[in-house]
């Protein structure tokens, strides 16, 4: 591996895996940790290029992120564990429960996309102009080059279909606000094309964890500590 991830531990028990969103750390989930460690042993995350864990030389797309979470789980002796990923982490979370399903207990997908047409376009339109305003340059300006690749995760990615949705066999719950940056319809699908997933939406916007956390913390470990 050619990154070696930083993260929070908190907590014992099974393990719970926190993954933040675009541009994002995983101090973004600094209202969870607590909450969630007094049930669970929580792992919150830096992804590749994002706060304290390096870059790296390979491909900067959600695939090779979920890749990284593979062998972070490997790494740390974690055979499966219960995802729960913010907005990138969410598209992050369902690519690798898509692709090694043995490895997730329960998955929990917030404010999540499965193509970048799930963005209001009020939200998606500020990023395509800046995206193709960096891009020529990204060559040449490092910082624009960052940039640039963190608004290609949201220009260019996820593209993952209704049908590797139906892969997905861990318990689900897809959580949004009601006034996401997600399309509602969007969100919908997801759960839809998920087999026996829980919707939930809570009345908000996109950052519901961080500014409703009383209520979002109690939902998620209603879902998690549930009895199958």
């Amino acid at each position: 591996m050619d990154i070696k991830h930083f993260y929070i531990e908190r907590g014992n028990g099974f393990p719970l895996i926190l993954l933040h969103g675009n541009g994002g750390s995983s101090q973004y989930f600094r209202g969870q940790l607590d909450a969630f460690a007094r049930a669970f042993h929580v792992y919150a995350i830096d992804t590749r290029g994002h706060g304290r864990t390096p870059r790296g030389r390979k491909p900067f797309t959600l695939t090779q992120f979920a890749e990284d979470l593979k062998d972070f789980m490997d790494i740390h002796h974690i055979s499966k564990a219960d995802i729960l990923g913010f907005s990138d982490g969410g598209n992050i979370a369902l690519i690798f429960a898509i692709r090694y399903p043995e490895r997730v207990a329960r998955l929990i997908v917030n404010g999540a996309n499965i193509s970048p047409s799930g963005i209001k376009r009020f939200s998606q339109l500020p990023v395509e102009i800046a995206y193709h305003m960096l891009k020529p340059v990204a060559g040449k300006i490092r910082i624009a080059h960052k940039f640039m690749e963190l608004l290609s995760l949201m220009v260019n990615e996820p593209n993952i279909t209704p049908e590797e949705l139906g892969k997905i066999r861990a318990k689900t719950l897809v959580i949004a606000g009601t006034r996401d940056l997600i399309r509602e319809q969007h969100t919908r699908l997801i759960a839809q094309s998920i087999p026996d997933a829980r919707l939930v939406l809570l009345p908000g916007d996109h950052f519901i964890a961080r500014k409703q956390r009383d209520r979002f913390n109690q939902v998620v470990l209603k879902f998690l500590l549930q009895k199958t």
